[in-house]
């Protein structure tokens, strides 16, 4: 009877042991990327690193952000060299995000953003969302 209550223990301490165990193992199937960044001059190199990326995980690449926030977002209205790099990330599936807190806080209209970028309400919360969710990050 000892022995039989030893070894039921046993088990189920193993059974229900291992089950957190298993909950952090979070192992998403593709390979998502997220950059926030506080200089618009970093999209250049982001992209080459999301190529590269791209690349070397093959059928794992998943997703790739990019959020700007901060004083930055005054240099991007009317910036040609930033809207042709919006424009090289289309074709790489690099989806790329202004911040609407900085917008606001700086009082620039969001009208005045190129038609191909996205506007998030909020930046830093989407970033934190996105990680959550499994997005390897990077801030620069």
């Amino acid at each position: 009877m000892k022995n039989s209550i030893l070894f039921i223990s046993t088990i189920f301490l193993l059974i229900f042991g291992t089950i957190q165990l298993q909950a952090q193992n979070f192992n998403p199937q593709k390979n998502n990327y997220l950059v926030l960044s506080k200089n618009i001059k970093q999209l250049q190199p982001v992209l080459l690193t999301a190529n590269a990326l791209a690349k070397e995980d093959g059928k794992k690449y998943g997703e790739f952000y990019v959020i700007i926030c901060g004083k930055t977002v005054h240099a991007i209205a009317d910036n040609s060299d930033f809207k042709i790099l919006l424009e090289k990330a289309k074709p790489q599936n690099v989806k790329v995000f202004v911040c609407g807190i900085s917008l606001n806080k700086f009082n620039i209209a969001p009208s005045t953003m190129p038609a191909n970028l996205k506007i998030t309400p909020n930046g830093i919360l989407y970033g934190f969302q996105l990680t959550k969710q499994g997005f390897n990050t990077l801030t620069i």
